[in-house]
C-alpha cells in the first residue's frame, strides 16, 4: 500500500449536502454502499501538448477496477485542505506531486455496480506538467496522455470502458474541461 493511504475499510469521508457543507463523517465502504452524498475532489493533469494523462484503475480495486479515469480522485480527509487532498492522491496513484490551481465544483451520482453508488460533490482540480507518471500497482495498472478529442469518441464505443465519474465529466463538463487545458 502507498505510503499516506489507509485500506478502503479504514477510510473515512465527510458527509456533505449539496452546498457542500459538512454533516458529518462515515465508513468510506458504507457510503458508498449506501449512495449518500460525500465530499470529492478529482485532478486533471495536462501535458505542455495539451494532452490528459489518464490512468487505468488497479485490477483488484473494490469498484471500477481497470476502467479508465481521470489522473487522481478520492475523497479529503476529515480536517485536510482539499488541494493537500488533491495532492495526496497524485502522489498515492501516481507517485508525483504538483502545483494545483482549482477549477469547478460539480455534483453526480451514478451506479458503479456491485450495489455500490458515487454520490458525491466533486471539488476539480487542474496542472499542467510533463513529470513522468510512476503509477502505484496497488492503484493504477497504466497511464497515458490523450486528447480529449479522443477521449471524448472513444466514449460512442468503448463507455463501459471508462469510470462512471469519468464518463460524467466528459459528458457534462468537456468544455470546462477544454478551456482549462487550454490555459495551463
Amino acid at each position: 500500500m502507498p505510503p499516506d493511504t489507509l485500506p478502503d475499510d479504514k477510510e473515512t469521508v465527510i458527509l456533505v449536502n449539496s452546498r457542500d457543507e459538512a454533516l458529518g463523517t462515515a465508513g468510506k465502504l458504507a457510503v458508498h454502499r449506501d449512495g449518500r452524498l460525500h465530499r470529492a475532489i478529482s485532478v486533471f493533469a495536462f501535458n505542455s501538448a495539451g494532452e490528459l494523462l489518464i490512468q487505468q484503475r488497479a485490477a483488484d480495486k473494490y469498484h471500477s477496477a481497470g476502467k479508465w479515469a481521470n489522473t487522481a480522485c478520492g475523497h479529503p480527509r476529515p480536517d485536510e485542505p482539499l488541494e493537500a487532498a488533491a495532492r495526496r492522491r497524485l502522489r498515492a496513484e501516481l507517485g508525483f506531486d504538483s502545483p494545483l490551481t482549482f477549477g469547478f465544483q460539480t455534483l453526480y451520482k451514478a451506479d458503479c455496480g456491485n450495489g455500490l453508488t458515487e454520490h458525491e460533490l466533486v471539488h476539480v482540480f487542474f496542472c499542467k506538467t510533463d513529470q513522468t507518471a510512476a503509477p502505484v500497482p496497488s492503484e493504477v495498472q497504466a497511464v497515458r496522455y490523450v486528447s480529449l478529442d479522443q477521449i471524448h469518441a472513444d466514449l460512442n464505443s468503448k463507455r463501459d470502458s471508462y469510470a462512471v465519474w469519468f464518463q460524467f465529466y466528459l459528458d457534462h463538463h468537456l468544455t470546462d474541461l477544454q478551456n482549462w487545458a487550454a490555459k495551463l
